[in-house]
Formats: structure tokens, sequence, C-alpha cells
């Protein structure tokens, strides 16, 4: 069930889209949205002010450095009253949050409450990198929260009808299960993508996911095709009536034991619709 949906927001063009995810998703779900701004403590403590205390002296640097802090605060606030506006308008009850410290850390600190991570694939300084393909911070909350993430597009589209790649895994079950919960809630069809060139195999994965999906109320049909996990998958995202794709921990075992693998990273990179990921 999902109750809390965790929306790291930083005033970016892609997070407000992150946003209006959101508050579309949460009345669907009967959610509520918790809206976290982290000050970003590099741009406080990192290299660049290192530099200036050096050049500039310590009595000047602590002005410089109370009057950045001070402005990125302000930052904060406005930013949290505008998510806050925002989600009352819609009547979408929500909470907010702010925090000083390391972006990915932060957030996997505070997500420990939450059902769900939405996040935008880049964010305002996804060019100050943590390391990994999809931008910074969201592979690195993917790779360590432990929750589902959801890692939202640079556009907004509605969403009427899902789409779960599945292969057996138990990551790819507890999507499945997560999946047909969402789909009871939101009325989202599901189709359900096997990517499978034995037979056998993917009548077997067949019966899985149709003995799941009749234990409860979901619309859930299967397709089955071959080729690579990543064209085939992107192929059916840009052929399928979805919009939204749902994935485990996707792939082959060192894929799974590394929680986000280049399959699953390129996937991100290159869907145009929201893909929410559960490992």
């Amino acid at each position: 069930m999902i109750k809390t949906i965790l929306i790291p927001v930083d005033g970016s063009i892609n997070s407000d889209t992150a946003v209006d995810y959101g508050i579309y998703i949460a009345p669907k779900l009967e959610a509520s949205l918790s809206g976290l701004h982290v000050i970003d403590i590099y741009l406080i403590q990192g290299p660049m002010m290192t530099d200036v205390s050096a050049t500039v002296g310590m009595a000047s640097y602590d002005c410089f450095f109370e009057a950045v802090e001070k402005s990125l605060k302000e930052k904060a606030d406005y930013v949290l009253k505008n998510f806050e506006d925002r989600c009352r308008a819609a009547g979408v009850a929500c909470r907010t949050k702010k925090n000083t410290g390391k972006i990915s850390d932060t957030i996997i600190e505070d997500a420990e409450g939450a059902d769900l991570i939405l996040m935008a694939k880049k964010g305002e300084h996804f060019h100050l990198k943590e390391g990994g393909l999809i931008g910074s911070v969201a592979e690195v909350v993917t790779r360590h929260s432990g929750k589902p993430v959801m890692v939202i597009p640079e556009s907004f589209r509605e969403i009427e009808s899902m789409g779960l790649a599945y292969d057996g895994s138990a990551p790819a079950r507890k999507a499945l299960a997560l999946s047909l919960n969402i789909s009871e809630k939101a009325k989202w069809p599901i189709t359900v993508l096997i990517i499978n060139s034995d037979a056998a195999k993917a009548a077997d994965l067949t019966a899985q996911v149709e003995d799941m999906a009749q234990k409860g109320l979901a619309d859930c049909e299967v397709i089955i095709s071959a080729g690579r996990e990543a064209d085939e998958i992107l192929k059916f995202i840009a052929e399928g009536p979805v919009e939204l794709m749902v994935m485990g921990a996707y792939g082959h075992n060192r894929l799974r034991e590394l929680l986000l693998g280049s399959t699953t990273s390129h996937i991100i990179h290159k869907s145009p619709i929201p893909v929410l990921l559960i490992r």
C-alpha cells in the first residue's frame, strides 16, 4: 500500500514535473505528498568555499558563508511554499521539510517514512555528479533507499495504463505485486511484458503472472517477445499505449546484485515516460 509519497524538490523545471506527477498520482492512490528540500552541504562547505576562505581570509569568509547559507535557506522556504501551494490548490494533503546535508544521503534518510519516492532524472545540480547514468542523485537513491523509486521524465503526461517488465526474479515478483495493487487503486490496466525466447519458460512466467493477477481485481494482460532486454522494453514503451513502466532490478544476476545495472540505467535514460523501479 502506498500512503506517503516523497518528492525531493529543488525548484528546477524537472523537479516541478515530478510535483505534477505527484499531484496527479496521490489522489488516485489515496496518498499524501511529502516535499523535501535539501540544502546541499557541498554548496556551503565544498572545495569552492575552501578556496574562497583561503583567498579572502577567515573574517570575510564568515560573512560570505552566512550570506550564502541565508540565501540557500530563503530559497528552500520559497521552493517548499510553492510545493505546498500547488498541493493545496489541487486538494492534495501534504507536508514539507528542509534539511542540510549531502543530497542523496538526506533523501535516503527521509525516505524511511515514505512508501514511494518520485524523483526527476536530473535535478538542479545534476552536474555535481555523485556517479551514475541517470543523473547523480536519482541513481544513488534508487540504489540505496530500499524504497520503490519512480524516475520522472522531463515532461508530464497523464497516466491511463501501465506496463511491467517481468522476468520471474524476486524483484520482478515484488514489482508485479505492487503493480497489481496500484492498478486496482488507480484503475490503470497493466500490460506485462515477458522477454524470453524459450517457449516453456515464457509459459511458466505467464502462469506466474496470471496466478497473482487472478487474486485481485486488476485488469492485466501478458505479451511475450524475444530479443535484447533493453531494446524490447524501449520498443514496448514506444509502441505500447502505456504511460508508466514498472520494473524490478531487471535482468541477469549481475544486475540484480548491483541493484541498478546497465540495462535499467539505459532504459531510464531513454524512456519518455516515468519508470518505477522496485528492488
